[in-house]
């Protein structure tokens, strides 16, 4: 497959651009499938074997917070919260007790929007199996969603929950969190044009030699085209979209982006595409977008000022926040825009 169809299906697509570069240096670009999706890293380089080893580095770490954050496998720090903290409190690493913090962070900023204790319901869904719960399920697991559930001690590095039946899921952050995490590795190695991606969280740092990066955003109906062209140099972009996981049924989509209010999932918006400074903060605000709908998320957007955004509704209509300059505004999914400056 190749790189464009590639990111395309994961909601973001990097269209490479042409250019004359010194001879003894090349892009590399290599992906693994990790944390229950398709990572991939793009750097140029003029040392094959340096740029390979540290490709790698990124590829391990993303697979260590992965055994870290982990919900699908028993025996990671998460799955051990989610069995213990309704009891007593549970020790974590220095790393998953900052994440959480974040994430209560944006909890709060977002007036619950994004929430990881969705997972209390989440947890019912099976979009493999086609699985979902039914409303008297919803209302009985309902309760435990709630962030202010989840009590975190920095004397102790321990997190507990106030709540039996609550759970918490990082799907929301900790892609991103792995993505900025990746682009860390490669700046300390030292190299300066990179891409890092994560399913439909994708960071960049440099420039591909006096151009951008130019990032398309996917159609929410066609997987393998781009309806939206962004170019971008030393930032983030993430995008939250229906077409992810998910499975339909009865003329209804069922998919894994949770409305904590309702613990169903939210319908307002196809796909909410955030781009910002990193890949942790854009991971959860697309995620925040999605949850709020068209009129609650560019609010949200233009209150925080840092950010920008582009959601598609299910009538198929593009919004842009105010930092974006399509030919118009409201526009189907054949509209170009372009970002404002992000270096």
């Amino acid at each position: 497959m190749s790189i464009r169809n590639w990111f395309a299906l994961s909601g973001v697509a990097l269209l490479c651009l042409c250019s004359a570069y010194p001879a003894q240096a090349e892009w590399i670009y290599r992906e693994q499938s990790i944390m229950g999706t398709r990572c991939a890293v793009e750097l140029w380089s003029e040392d094959r074997e340096r740029a390979e080893q540290a490709i790698e580095s990124v590829f391990a770490d993303m697979r260590r917070i992965d055994a870290l954050m982990s919900t699908w496998k028993s025996d990671t720090q998460l799955a051990e919260v989610n069995r213990l903290a309704a009891q007593q409190p549970v020790v974590v690493s220095q790393e998953l007790f900052d994440l959480l913090g974040v994430a209560l962070e944006y909890s709060r900023d977002t007036a619950g929007a994004f929430d990881i204790t969705y997972a209390s319901v989440g947890y019912l869904y099976d979009f493999r199996q086609h699985v979902h719960p039914d409303p008297q399920q919803i209302r009985a697991a309902l309760p435990g969603i709630n962030f202010r559930y989840v009590v975190l001690d920095p004397a102790t590095r321990s997190i507990r929950y106030t709540r039996a039946g609550t759970r918490i899921d990082l799907g929301g952050i900790a892609k991103g969190h792995a993505v900025d995490r990746g682009i860390e590795l490669l700046r300390q190695a030292g190299f300066t044009r990179a891409m890092v991606n994560s399913g439909g969280d994708t960071r960049i740092i440099g420039d591909r030699f006096g151009k951008p990066w130019i990032v398309g955003v996917r159609d929410p109906d066609k997987e393998s085209v781009s309806f939206l062209r962004i170019p971008l140099t030393d930032a983030a972009i993430s995008t939250s979209g229906d077409y992810e996981r998910y499975f339909d049924e009865g003329g209804q989509r069922f998919h894994h982006i949770i409305d904590p209010a309702t613990g169903d999932s939210a319908r307002t918006v196809r796909s909410a595409t955030v781009i910002g400074a990193t890949a942790l903060r854009t991971d959860a605000l697309s995620t925040s977008v999605f949850v709020l709908g068209p009129e609650r998320g560019l609010e949200l957007v233009e209150r925080l000022k840092d950010v920008d955004a582009v959601i598609v509704t299910p009538a198929g209509k593009v919004l842009y926040s105010s930092g974006l300059a399509p030919p118009e505004a409201g526009a189907d999914r054949s509209t170009t825009g372009q970002s404002k400056p992000t270096n």
